[in-house]
């Protein structure tokens, strides 16, 4: 009886440890939010999402230009950055063995582990310095280059999660190895690499290093990829470090924004693998 004590008691003790350590982690999260909302929800309004910056001292204003370009500069870094990862990471899954499946995989753990400052340098010095003018191209440039190789290595572990018997199966019935690959393989892996792919788009969405190297900023609306252009994190960035009482509030807005938008796409992976799974049960 005493021993049936002590494992209920070791056990209680153990669960009270593990859910002391997901609230600590948790905790941060939450107060950032808190903060987030207690600080920025009150600066935003319908004007704050459809108006332009206002000049400095005046009040007023949004960030409609930093939103708008936060979406064409991630926009296209996504379709540069999210097909390349796609059969990057199918390459290296199906042939693993090959020199340039080892070399794509060291070079992309060698990229996840790079601060992104270094990327916005190098890409500073491969695009802004040789066009000698900072651009959104230059900006989705860096972005794909960090995404790529976090939707890279996604894939490739997904893609090795797909049981062998599928692919032998589909060679049995005569499909070619590339038919296999892309029918069968990649259909069965697509909803955990849709949710890698969202979550690629997330992280990057939230830089501002590379951008402050390369689309450096606007305080003007522009659509042309060839001139530079505002985005929600420097935004967040300038009007942080800006003079004014009021810029300070529309920084807390602006992350507030950048924030949800985070979230939703974060949330958006979630229920697209549910629901994909789900229809499957």
């Amino acid at each position: 009886m005493n021993r049936k004590r002590l494992r209920r008691w070791k056990s209680n003790l153990m669960v009270g440890l593990m859910i002391a350590a997901v609230v600590v982690a948790v905790a941060p999260l939450l107060f950032i939010l808190l903060n987030l909302v207690v600080k920025g929800a009150g600066s935003l309004s319908f004007g704050f999402f459809t108006r332009m910056p206002v000049p400095a001292g005046e009040t007023g204003g949004g960030v409609a230009h930093a939103i708008v370009g936060t979406l064409i500069m991630v926009g296209m870094a996504a379709l540069v950055g999210v097909p390349l990862g796609i059969g990057a990471g199918l390459f290296s899954a199906e042939f693993p063995g090959t020199r340039l499946a080892k070399a794509s995989r060291f070079l992309a753990d060698v990229m996840n582990g790079t601060p992104s400052i270094v990327v916005g340098v190098f890409a500073w010095t491969l695009i802004v310095a040789r066009t000698k003018q900072f651009s959104a191209l230059a900006g989705s440039a860096a972005l794909a280059m960090l995404m790529i190789p976090m939707v890279m290595r996604t894939t490739e572990e997904l893609i090795k999660l797909v049981p062998h018997s599928l692919r032998e199966a589909a060679l049995a019935l005569g499909y070619p190895r590339w038919r296999t690959t892309v029918s069968i393989v990649l259909r069965t892996a697509l909803p955990g690499i849709v949710t890698g792919s969202l979550l690629a788009v997330a992280r990057v969405a939230g830089e501002t290093a590379p951008l402050l190297f390369t689309a450096l900023g606007s305080q003007f609306f522009s659509l042309s990829v060839n001139e530079p252009m505002a985005a929600l994190p420097l935004t967040v960035f300038q009007y942080a470090t800006g003079p004014y009482e009021e810029w300070h509030q529309f920084a807390w807005a602006a992350a507030l924004v950048l924030i949800i938008v985070v979230m939703v796409l974060s949330l958006a992976a979630r229920l697209a693998t549910r629901g994909r799974f789900t229809r499957h049960g």
